[in-house]
């Protein structure tokens, strides 16, 4: 027992959940809920009145927040349903490189440059056209350069408000 090797662990995880329980009827409009094991963002909760078997039922209908795919779920109003944690971070955005890569200016003066425009992902979300092109007109307005889209541009290093 004495002469094995000590045991290596893999994770680093602290076990901190990612989700909560919360009940299903105290779920609102514009609130977030897992369903089918994805974070949504409820766009509609619509609940019924109890019946037959003694539950009003809340149907809720949601937008997966990575993938944009509309989802519903159908949960008694008093049992409790997994709502994710969502925190929201706003960045500001400081240019683009050649691989889509985003410069982010962080609230504590640090870089982040491993974040990819939408439209550059291998599973892009539904508006990641619409939301990239947003991204680099502002840039282009702020900068008066074009921030590179082909792997030929240069790239710009002047601030830019663009969320």
């Amino acid at each position: 027992m004495g002469d094995e090797d000590d045991e290596t662990f893999e994770s680093t995880d602290a076990g901190a959940s990612e989700t909560y329980p919360m009940e299903a009827g105290q779920i609102r409009k514009g609130g977030h809920i897992m369903i089918k094991g994805n974070p949504c963002k409820v766009l509609d909760v619509s609940t019924s009145k109890t019946g037959k078997h003694g539950h009003a039922k809340c149907h809720f209908v949601a937008q997966d927040i990575f993938s944009g795919k509309k989802m519903e779920d159908l949960v008694p109003a008093s049992h409790t349903t997994n709502v994710p944690f969502v925190k929201k971070v706003e960045l500001q955005c400081m240019g683009v490189d050649d691989d889509g890569f985003v410069s982010l200016l962080t609230d504590d003066g640090g870089m982040r440059e491993d974040i990819k425009l939408p439209n550059t992902l291998n599973q892009a979300p539904p508006d990641a056209e619409e939301v990239s092109k947003r991204i680099t007109d502002f840039l282009e307005k702020e900068t008066g350069a074009s921030p590179p889209l082909e792997p030929s541009s240069s790239v710009a290093a002047t601030p830019a408000s663009c969320c």
